[in-house]
């Protein structure tokens, strides 16, 4: 069966009180629309097509490289039958019709495909939920024997109906060879003057249809955003659920209330994930690793065995087997930490690699760098890289000892197995082994007074 989707996007979100369009809001550091079309894509279907409205410019330009999803314009905004009438050029010749919704983010594949099971020929498949609060709600409509023959809008209900507990989601799946007839027969005559694609529901049944309902597997799955307010109690959702999923395969989250993860995140078992840690991008964490309160991890890669100690940053960087980070360190983009190496307290490295055993362990910067095995870098050293217009690389070899309140002026490279004195400054490649000092002759004055201030 081929299948074509349908994403309604056009709203244009009042109640967010924000100048972005409500669909682009973030969840888990994706946006609203993103994981919409996420789901509709791992459908596989022949065709996606997203009706916009507001802001439609942003909506494209946010999904530029997305090649699958066609657009259509839904000017002016007519209601959510109107919506689909402005897609149907762009699904045509499909067996089947999914109708989704930009704002709608958590919907699982195994419920829609389980809904899509229901549309043929002679049915449509319909996505309903029952909530203790209707309110706001399109409801169901079963006839004595339990059969689905209509939705009414909640401006639309009487009181016998505001009483269902069975709600629309919006949700439907629909044959592909009906849906152009049955979207011109949809009539606006009602409380909003708009033409509701739920009407198509009514349409179907008088046509012979059966109109088969199920039910997700959460509530959750059909929960859309309105306000920031909704959008905060989806994070948290969505961010319980993670934890459950990683919880479930091996990994100890202290706390799964004060824990997030805004991408796509791999951790294996036995790491354990302290409070108020956040994973951003593509993470992947190894075994047996600890990562401890308050740090922040953004597309990196941390070994097994390693220990990230609290309040550390890391960002686009590697982290070898039995490291070592901070406490307070912070790891810029394209830096290495081979195994067994260790980055300490208010040290910042940069585009730089630290070699298997090698040691930075206090208020240090090193950028542009190459450091090899076992080398010690002592505390208060920078390799000063930049000189106004470029950056220039720093080499230190294996074994080298580099003393505290030293600094390595780049390009320079110190030699395998040597020593720098504390206090020097380094313009010139050092020989291996031995001493390189570079210091100021130590003066006293006797007697010396201290200036004073004029009266």
């Amino acid at each position: 069966m081929s299948l074509s989707i349908v994403i309604l996007a056009a709203g244009k979100g009042t109640r967010m009180k924000s100048a972005t369009p409500k669909v682009l809001h973030e969840l888990a550091g994706k946006p609203l629309l993103g994981h919409v079309i996420d789901k509709a894509e791992s459908l596989n279907p022949a065709k996606i097509c997203v009706v916009y409205g507001h802001e439609g410019e942003r909506l494209k330009q946010a999904f530029a490289g997305n090649s699958r999803l066609s657009w259509a314009e839904q000017s002016p905004q007519l209601g959510t039958g109107h919506a689909v009438q402005m897609a149907i050029d762009e699904i045509d010749g499909t067996d089947a019709v999914l109708v989704l919704y930009g704002d709608v983010p958590l919907t699982r594949r195994s419920t829609l495909e389980r809904l899509l099971r229901n549309v043929s020929e002679n049915s449509i498949g319909l996505l309903t939920a029952f909530v203790d609060d209707p309110h706001g709600y399109g409801r169901i409509i079963r006839n004595s024997s339990g059969e689905v023959i209509a939705i009414v809008e909640e401006k639309d209900t009487d009181s016998r109906q505001k009483a269902i507990s069975e709600i629309n989601t919006g949700i439907m799946a629909l044959p592909g060879s009906r849906l152009r007839d049955w979207l011109s027969r949809i009539e606006n005559r009602n409380s909003q003057g708009e033409y509701y694609l739920t009407d198509i529901v009514a349409l179907a049944v008088a046509d012979g249809y059966k109109v088969l309902p199920m039910q997700p597997d959460a509530v959750e799955e059909t929960l859309g955003v309105n306000s920031r307010v909704q959008l905060a109690e989806l994070e948290r959702y969505l961010q319980r659920e993670t934890a459950q999923r990683l919880m479930d395969a091996g990994v100890s989250i202290r706390d799964p209330q004060r824990f997030d993860a805004r991408g796509d995140v791999q951790i294996g078992r036995d790491t354990v994930i302290d409070v108020d840690v956040v994973l951003e991008g593509n993470v992947r964490i190894g075994e047996n690793v600890v990562i401890e309160p308050f740090c922040h991890l953004r597309d990196c890669e941390v070994g097994d065995g390693a220990h990230v100690r609290s309040h550390s940053v890391l960002e686009q960087c590697r982290v070898g087997e039995n490291c070592v980070v901070g406490p307070f360190a912070r790891l810029r983009p394209d830096t290495v930490l081979d195994s067994n190496a260790r980055v300490g307290n208010f040290v910042e490295v940069k585009n730089a690699i630290i070699g298997a055993g090698s040691k930075v362990n206090h208020l240090s910067y090193v950028g542009d760098a190459e450091v090899g095995k076992d080398v010690n870098i002592g505390a208060g050293t920078i390799t000063c890289n930049y000189d106004g217009a470029n950056k220039h690389k720093t080499i230190i070899e294996d074994g080298a000892f580099i003393g505290s309140d030293t600094q390595l002026v780049a390009p320079v490279k110190v030699g395998k197995n040597a020593t720098i004195g504390a206090g020097s400054t380094i313009t010139k490649d050092t020989g291996e082994g031995g001493l390189t000092l570079s210091r100021v002759k130590q003066v006293y004055v006797e007697n010396w007074k201290r200036p004073v201030k004029k009266k």
